[in-house]
């Protein structure tokens, strides 16, 4: 465990993780272990994570119930995207072509799940302000270029599907509630939160 999160750290600019993060990244590792002895490909991983980041705002269309699958959906694409990271650490299997599917499989569950709010009755320009604003905070961290540049923001991709799915089962168990529509206005306050903290941090760092 002690190798997979040195690994891990070093893979994510030398973010120490603690809390939350630790306590994940414990539960991946115990779920990555049997599919790393199984020498499962990583790509493989991958591309089930984005098909299930797709196939939330799909489930969101079949209604009340389909918000649902929508909510577990969105946690499987996060349980998966987690375990192709650690399954390529595990087995000595990262590749550089790796590194970049895996943003862009996180990038498009990211702007999916927003659209499944929005079908689920947010307003769109709030998502669209979210989704900006996620999108310029990873991009920020990306081209810092340094391997020492490492925050754990309030606005990452744990927030993001619990965000995601608590709005999803807010709009089946209390229909009269604007479920989705609180749950943009929360993912908007921690959105323009873990952008300033990504940039303070990065721009002090740099500074140095």
């Amino acid at each position: 465990m002690k190798d997979f999160l040195a690994r891990w750290s070093a893979a994510h600019g030398g973010i120490e993780p603690r809390g939350f993060v630790l306590g994940w990244l414990r539960i991946v590792h115990v779920a990555a272990r049997p599919l790393a002895r199984r020498r499962v490909p990583p790509w493989v991983l991958t591309t089930a994570s984005a098909v299930c980041g797709v196939a939330v705002p799909l489930a969101v269309l079949a209604g009340r119930w389909g918000a649902l699958a929508g909510a577990v959906l969105a946690v499987c694409c996060a349980l998966l995207d987690g375990l192709d990271g650690a399954v390529a650490v595990l087995t000595d299997t990262a590749s550089a072509w790796g590194r970049v599917l895996d943003p862009l499989v996180d990038r498009l569950g990211d702007v999916a799940f927003l659209v499944a709010l929005v079908l689920a009755g947010a307003p769109g320009w709030l998502a669209v302000g979210v989704g900006v604003l996620t999108l310029l905070q990873e991009s920020v961290r990306a081209s810092a270029h340094l391997p020492d540049v490492g925050v754990v923001s309030v606005w990452e991709r744990p927030s993001r599907v619990i965000v995601v799915s608590l709005g999803l089962l807010g709009t089946v168990v209390s229909p009269g509630l604007p479920a989705a529509t609180i749950a943009v206005a929360i993912g908007a306050v921690l959105a323009v939160v873990g952008f300033t903290q990504v940039v303070v941090t990065v721009y002090r760092r740099l500074r140095t």
